[in-house]
């Protein structure tokens, strides 16, 4: 089951989306009337899913969602009386996974909610897989100047750069970019002094 958290600043409608998303099975861990509130909850009670109005005192919703996405990724349904296309691309900059027009359905409720945090966990997917990218390209691109240093400095060949690194690795029991690091700053030492 999940944990749900709804922030909306008019209590009679906030009653009645608690009354819609209890009876479509998820389980409210927590309430709140305004941004702000979005945010603290979202820090302090973790729900899997936080629906929040957009229009609120203190701090607006699509303000809070950016928030949110930045310091306790969450996703987020944003409600909204209206759907005009400037609060749609706001929501879609902020981060929002999910978007239910004013008075909210119950048939509108589940399917909103399991896609919102569906999309969620494939956005966070892939972008570890994008930092994980990163790194090993970060990674190769240092292994390889290391060697381009060694074949130059040495006067060897390519493989047998690439194996040196490797040799000392394994006896270092060091990664191949540590030691790359490490011959890379040898000779720019060199080069230097």
């Amino acid at each position: 089951m999940r944990n749900i958290a709804i922030v909306d600043d008019n209590p009679s409608e906030r009653l009645i989306l608690k009354g819609l998303v209890q009876d479509s099975g998820y389980n409210i861990i927590a309430e709140g009337s305004n941004g702000a509130e979005a945010v603290e909850i979202c820090r302090t009670k973790a729900p899997d899913l936080i629906i929040m109005d957009v229009k609120m005192p203190v701090k607006e919703g699509i303000e809070a969602a950016s928030e949110i996405s930045d310091t306790c990724p969450t996703p987020v349904v944003l409600l909204t009386g209206r759907d005009d296309e400037e609060t749609i691309k706001r929501a879609v900059e902020a981060g929002v996974m999910g978007y239910l027009v004013k008075p909210v359905r119950q048939e509108d409720l589940a399917p909103a909610i399991e896609l919102a945090v569906t999309r969620f966990q494939e956005f966070r997917m892939l972008r570890n897989e994008l930092t994980e990218l990163k790194g090993a390209l970060q990674a190769r691109k240092m292994i390889e100047k290391a060697k381009g240093l060694l074949m130059e400095r040495e006067n060897i060949t390519e493989g047998e750069a690439f194996s040196r690194i490797r040799k000392i690795s394994m006896d270092k029991r060091k990664s191949m970019t540590e030691i790359a690091e490490v011959i890379i700053l040898a000779f720019e030492k060199k080069g230097g002094s």
